[in-house]
């Protein structure tokens, strides 16, 4: 390009190239970069009016980029903040050796950076159309943070060796009330899908009115969703992140989600923090993490999901999630983990194994219990197995209920072996009582012992136990009547302790 045809504001950028200095167009230049850029004039929302003397055309930043002048013993960088950019800045498939920072700054047009390959991009506080980086490289970090950003960001495939920071921008457009549904969700607004960054994906207090798309991406270090908003249509996803791999965290705390978020498949070593969140998706899943593996699952002090909860087939080592937070339906078919948090009595656990979409499932209960006996608290693991027992029995057909009402009331299907006693003793009581008042004559008076009703009632009662009372004494009347009653009464308590203890015996 002819330096001759340069503007003033162009030229002053020109001769600052070379020496990787800045150039600042702002009124109050002085101003910290973290703010929004001192006077309300210097506001890139309002670049549109900015006039010649801020401005530049990106033919010009594409020039120094590819080609631009160099000089020796300097290293040359191009820094811009607070100027309005005209035309589109086209670096696709461009190596660019220096850094690139463009802060404050207004684009006329969207960034073309599919597959170029780039030291470094800085475009903080920015304002822009879009940006096209498919297959795009960064050597160092790319930097978006508080940037508004009306249109698509496209970043499927990129590269980054350092950190994506995203925190407080915000992406895409409120959807107009009259706003067709299909045309809002039609394209994701973030869009880093099967992206590759080095380290931190920091989207700290994130605003985006559209899905922000991560599924099959690797991030080595961890992403942070803390304080970030998401906005979709009702019933779409607002965040897809199926496959994803983190390093070491996904932090969602105080996550506002309208919307589904979508994880299935990931790989999330340490922890999925979701604390203080609020999720939503009337009518639909508002967290499907489904096959997943992840070493901690937080939803403490989260707001009650409104929604369904897939977590089928995933595996946590730890779930901490309150009783309260949990929606009217789930899905926890195959879910296992080893340690629930914060400990509670079974009957507080319980309630969410009958919100389950597909009905009693075995494993749910079987799940809970072995969560139980690893903390130790076995009571509390004998109440989830009774639990299952009877809603298994709710699922067999009229006829063969009585056998298991029969062993509940009994026994608590050998889970309450101190009822069983509680019916000897009445039993026995009741027995030794009657026998008392009326003594059955003996079959063969010469020969027969003293009558003891006490121990005349165990032999009635006690299968396996003979005390030669019944054998030497025959009641008649009721009595003999109330002699069968017991022993009937006997097998059945004998026959429902011995199941009750195998099955125990079984389950350890």
């Amino acid at each position: 390009m002819d330096p001759a045809g340069l503007t003033p504001a162009e030229r002053r950028v020109w001769e600052a190239f070379p020496l990787g200095e800045g150039v600042d167009f702002r009124e109050e230049p002085a101003a910290s970069a973290a703010d929004s850029g001192g006077s309300p004039a210097d506001d890139p929302a309002a670049g549109a009016s900015w006039g010649p003397e801020r401005t530049v055309r990106a033919e010009v930043l594409r020039a120094l980029l590819i080609d631009g002048p160099a000089q020796d013993g300097e290293i040359a960088g191009l820094k811009l903040t607070g100027a309005r950019i005209t035309g589109q800045l086209d670096l696709v498939y461009g190596t660019v050796e220096q850094a690139v920072q463009l802060r404050f700054c207004h684009f006329e047009q969207p960034l073309k950076l599919y597959g170029a390959q780039l030291r470094a991009l800085v475009l903080s506080d920015s304002v822009l159309p879009g940006l096209k980086g498919g297959n795009l490289r960064v050597d160092g970090v790319l930097r978006l943070s508080c940037c508004r950003v009306t249109g698509p960001i496209r970043l499927q495939g990129a590269k980054i060796s350092g950190a994506v920071f995203v925190n407080g921008a915000r992406l895409g457009s409120p959807a107009a009330p009259d706003a067709d549904a299909g045309d809002a969700a039609a394209e994701p607004v973030l869009q880093l899908n099967h992206a590759a960054i080095g380290t931190d994906l920091w989207a700290v207090g994130l605003v985006a009115h559209g899905q922000v798309r991560l599924n099959g991406a690797t991030v080595g270090g961890q992403v942070n969703l803390d304080e970030a908003d998401l906005h979709v249509p009702a019933g779409e996803t607002a965040l897809h992140a199926e496959t994803l791999s983190v390093g070491t965290d996904l932090r969602a705390v105080r996550l506002r989600a309208r919307g589904r978020v979508n994880l299935s498949g990931s790989r999330i070593p340490h922890q999925l923090n979701l604390a203080y969140a609020r999720l939503s998706n009337p009518g639909g899943p508002a967290l499907r993490a489904s096959s997943c593996v992840i070493g901690e699952l937080w939803l403490r002090e989260a707001a009650p999901i409104v929604g369904t909860v897939n977590l089928r087939r995933s595996q946590l080592d730890l779930l901490h999630v309150p009783p309260g937070v949990w929606p009217d339906r789930v899905r926890i078919d195959g879910l296992g983990y080893r340690t629930l948090a914060p400990h509670l009595p079974a009957e507080q656990r319980l309630p969410l194994l009958e919100r389950e979409e597909g009905g009693y499932l075995p494993h749910a209960y079987e799940q809970l219990a072995a969560a139980y006996r690893t903390a130790g608290d076995d009571a509390a693991a004998r109440t989830v197995q009774l639990a299952k027992l009877r809603r298994h029995r709710r699922t067999l057909p009229r006829y063969a209920r009585f056998w298991g009402r029969l062993q509940d009331v009994a026994v608590g299907y050998g889970y309450r072996p101190m009822r069983a006693a509680g019916w000897l003793l009445l039993l026995l009581c009741t027995g030794a009582t009657a026998f008392t008042l009326h003594h059955p004559p003996a079959l063969k008076p010469a020969e027969a012992p003293g009558f003891n009703p006490v121990f005349y009632t165990l032999d009635l009662l006690l299968p396996l136990v003979d005390f030669g009372q019944e054998t030497a004494f025959a009641p008649r009347g009721w009595y003999q009547w109330l002699s069968y009653l017991l022993i009937a009464v006997g097998w059945i308590l004998a026959t429902t302790i011995a199941a009750g203890v195998t099955r125990s015996l079984n389950r350890q």
